[in-house]
C-alpha cells in the first residue's frame, strides 16, 4: 500500500526539487555539558493552576518547583493567562479550602481577600505578580505560557506556547492536521508580529487518541512534541492498536528526513501537573517528566535558543553527564545514581527503510482513526549498551540516531504503573544520502 502521505509528500518533494535529499553533516562535534559559561537548566514547560482546570495558585506550585530543585517553569493554562483581576470563592476552587490554608500559611502577607458571611473569596495573583515575587535571577525563572485548546470532531488537540504576550484562541481547521498547523501558525505570527522568543510545541499526541504520527509528519515551524506526558490519561505507551508516543517519533522523524527534507521533530518530557496535593497519587502531578537545557543564561531567550538548537534532553528521573555528537555518530554519558545500573540504547533508521503501510482496522476489518502500521525498518535499536557510558558510530546508511537510557529504577509517581525512570537524548542527523 502506498503512504498515506504519498500525494502531499509528492507536492512537497516537487517544491524543494528533491527526489533524492542529501542531510548536511555537522562540521564538527557538539558536546553538550556544562562548563565555558553554559550551565544545565532543569524546567518543565506544562503546567496548570486554578487559572484553568489545575487544583493550585500560581504562587504555592511555583514554590513547589523551586523547592524541587526546578530551575525554570513555564505556566499553561487551558485558553488563559493570568493577566485579569479575578476573584474566586475559594469553597467552590478545584483546590477548595485545602489549598487556600496552604496558600495562607506558606504566603501570609500575600493575602488579597473579601468575606461576606461565610463566603470568602480570594484574588488570584496574576502571573506578573507572582513573577515579579519568586523569580529569582540567575537562579528560578518563571515563564508565561499557553495550552492552546483547540479540536477536531471529537479529538482533542492541543498545542502549549511558551513565552506569550497575548492570548492565541484555538485556530480551528478542516483536519487534525490542518488544526495543528493553525495553531503553530499563529505562535509563530505573534513571534513575529512582537519579536519576543516564543516556542511552540504539541502536546500528548495519544490523549483522546487525537493525533496520528501522519498528521505530525508534515508539520512546519514545530519541531517539538512530548515523547513523554506525566498525566496517567495521556496513553504514552499506545495500546493494541495505537502507536506509543515513541513509535511515533521514529515513524515521524523517517519521514521528515527521507521524504519531505524536514527539520527532526525533538522531543520534550513534561509533567501537565493539574494536582499538586496529595502527592503521590494516581492523578496529574508535579515532578515526573522534564527537560534539561543546557544554556546559556537562565532567561527566556536563551532557553529558546538552545531548545531550538537541540542542546537538551528529555527526563523522567536520569540524569545525562554529556551528550555528544558529530559526523561520526554520538556518545551519551549517565551521571550516576548509587545501586542504579543503565541500559542504554541507540535507536534509528536507515534511508532504505520499508515505506510501506497499512491501516489499523477494529474486528469488523473498519479502518480506525490511528497511526498506521509501518514496518520494523522503523525505530531499529542498533545497539544496546551496559553501563553509564556508550557511542554509536554512524555506518553511513542512518537517517538518523538517538538515545533512550533506561534505569534498573522504578520511577517513584509514575504516570503509568511500571514506568521506569528514562532520559532520551534528541535526534543526530546521520549521513545517508541515498533515499528510494
Amino acid at each position: 500500500m502506498r503512504h498515506p502521505l504519498s500525494v502531499l509528500i509528492t507536492l512537497v518533494v516537487v517544491t524543494v526539487a528533491a527526489a533524492v535529499v542529501a542531510v548536511s553533516p555537522q562540521s564538527a562535534a557538539r558536546e553538550l555539558r556544562a562548563g565555558g559559561g553554559k550551565q544545565w537548566y532543569r524546567g518543565n514547560m506544562h503546567t496548570h493552576s486554578l487559572w484553568s482546570d489545575g487544583d493550585d495558585y500560581l504562587e504555592m506550585i511555583a514554590d513547589w518547583y523551586e523547592k524541587h530543585g526546578y530551575d525554570f517553569l513555564v505556566f499553561t493554562d487551558h485558553n488563559a493567562l493570568a493577566d485579569t483581576e479575578w476573584w474566586v470563592d475559594v469553597d467552590r476552587t478545584k483546590g477548595g479550602r485545602n489549598a487556600y490554608d496552604k496558600l495562607k500559611a506558606r504566603f501570609p502577607d500575600w493575602i488579597e481577600e473579601r468575606i461576606d458571611g461565610e463566603t470568602v473569596e480570594v484574588r488570584l495573583r496574576m502571573f506578573d505578580e507572582v513573577a515579579e515575587k519568586l523569580n529569582k535571577p540567575g537562579e528560578f525563572l518563571l515563564v508565561q505560557g499557553e495550552e492552546i485548546s483547540d479540536s477536531f470532531g471529537r479529538f482533542p488537540i492541543h498545542v502549549n506556547a511558551g513565552n506569550v504576550e497575548e492570548l492565541i484562541p484555538p485556530m480551528k481547521g478542516g483536519s487534525v492536521r490542518e488544526v495543528i498547523q493553525n495553531n503553530v501558525n499563529a505562535v509563530i505570527a505573534q513571534r513575529e508580529r512582537t519579536g519576543r522568543p516564543m516556542i511552540a510545541h504539541l502536546n500528548h499526541p495519544n490523549f483522546g487518541y487525537a493525533v496520528r504520527a501522519e498528521d505530525i509528519i508534515p508539520i512546519e515551524g514545530d519541531r517539538f512534541f512530548e515523547v513523554y506526558n506525566g498525566h496517567p490519561s495521556v496513553h504514552n505507551h499506545g495500546d493494541h492498536q495505537h502507536a506509543s508516543t515513541e513509535r511515533m517519533w521514529d515513524i515521524v522523524l523517517a519521514f521528515r528526513l527521507a521524504e519531505l527534507g524536514l527539520p527532526v521533530m525533538y522531543g520534550l518530557a513534561v509533567d501537565d501537573g493539574h494536582s499538586y496535593h496529595n502527592i503521590p497519587s494516581r492523578a496529574s502531578e508535579p515532578g515526573r517528566g522534564w527537560v534539561q537545557v543546557l544554556a546559556d543564561d537562565l532567561n527566556p531567550a536563551s532557553l529558546i535558543e538552545a531548545l531550538e538548537a537541540g542542546r537538551f534532553y528529555a527526563s523522567s528521573g536520569v540524569e545525562l553527564r554529556s551528550v555528544v555528537s558529530s559526523t561520526s555518530g554520538l556518545t551519551v554519558e549517565v551521571e550516576p545514581v548509587a545501586d542504579e545500573s543503565y541500559t542504554i540504547e541507540f535507536i534509528g533508521t536507515r534511508s532504505n527503510f520499508d515505506r510501506s503501510s497499512h491501516p489499523v482496522t477494529d474486528a469488523n476489518g473498519q479502518e480506525i482513526h490511528a497511526t498506521q502500521n509501518y514496518s520494523n525498518d522503523i525505530g531499529q535499536v542498533f545497539a544496546t549498551v551496559h553501563g553509564t557510558q556508550a557511542s554509536y558510530t554512524f555506518t553511513g546508511h542512518e537517517l538518523y540516531i538517538r538515545a533512550r537510557i533506561t534505569s534498573n529504577a522504578q520511577h517513584p509517581n509514575p504516570s503509568e504503573p511500571g514506568d521506569f525512570q528514562q532520559a532520551w537524548s534528541q535526534p543526530v542527523v546521520g549521513l545517508a544520502k541515498e533515499f528510494d
